[in-house]
This record gives structure tokens, sequence and C-alpha cells, in this order.
């Protein structure tokens, strides 16, 4: 089996902007990641053969991106049993929330870890995808753990800074 992956699937090649800072977080912890576009409604099986390709090549973790009331998350999530994560897309009349709701109402033992709408949540999913695999890779447990101080390092300067303006009003 190869070294454990990501497979990023979109909905659509326009997920991909949204998409791609998810791909720039995997990226930057040196983890593996698949891209792909496939529909759950328009290439059913495609999207199947897909996954069980996917696990068997050693796929740990499905980020799935979707707009309007897409279900690719629910999709992927109902044929595995590797962690899913739905990224809802900020699209169309209802600028995402439509597929927020497509993504995060799944039934009982069918989960979908949903994050927001949006570039918030593309980011996210790239973290959390990271922290999933970091349960079995202490040298990514360690660089996750890093990347956090870091980014606390950066809002705690950023609170410095406005102190000091503050103190000189």
């Amino acid at each position: 089996m190869s070294k454990p992956f990501v497979a990023v699937l979109m909905g659509s090649d326009s997920d991909l902007p949204t998409m791609q800072v998810t791909l720039e977080v995997l990226k930057g912890f040196g983890i593996r990641f698949e891209a792909k576009v496939t529909s759950a409604h328009r290439t059913p099986a495609a999207t199947h053969a897909y996954v069980h390709d996917a696990e068997e090549r050693g796929c740990k973790v499905f980020i799935c991106a979707a707009g309007l009331a897409a279900h690719l998350a629910g999709a992927v999530a109902g044929i595995t049993t590797r962690p899913v994560i739905g990224v809802p897309i900020d699209c169309g009349p209802l600028q995402g929330h439509d597929a927020l709701l497509s993504t995060v109402m799944m039934p009982g033992g069918v989960p979908v870890a949903t994050v927001a709408i949006g570039s918030a949540g593309a980011k996210n999913a790239g973290y959390l995808a990271a922290q999933i695999l970091a349960v079995a890779d202490d040298a990514l447990a360690v660089a996750v753990k890093e990347e956090r101080a870091r980014s606390a390092a950066v809002v705690e300067a950023k609170d410095a800074k406005l102190q000091e303006k503050l103190a000189n009003l």
C-alpha cells in the first residue's frame, strides 16, 4: 500500500478557486493529495468507482466540496467508512446555505464532518484532514501543533500592536 493521502473531490471545476486553499494547507503539511471533479448526481458510477479505488490505494480522508443543494459529501459518506469532510460552496441564490444544509443534515450512522461555507471552511477542511491523519503520524502531529502555535503568535503580535496604539491615545 502506498503512503496515505487525502482525496479532494469537487462537484464542479468552478469549486477550485474556493478549494485551492485546501490544497495549499495539505501541501504545506506535506500531505499527499489527489483532486478530482466528480458529481454525485451526474457521474454517480464514476464517483463510486473512484472512492473504492482511492480507498484501495491508501486514501484515509475524503474532502468533498459542492454548491447549491448538491450532495457529494453525503454520497461519498454513503459508500466509505473513511472520514468525510464536507465543504459547502458559497454560490447560487442562497449563497451556500442550501449546500450547508444538504451537507450537514446526514442520517444517523452516516456522518459528514461539515465545515463553514466557503473559503474559511475550505481552509479548515485541510486542517481537519491534517489533524485526522496526525492521530497516526507523530511527525504530522508535531507539525500541526507548531502551525497552531504560529497562528497564535500572529494574533498575540496583533494584540501587542493594538495595546501599544491604545497606550498612545
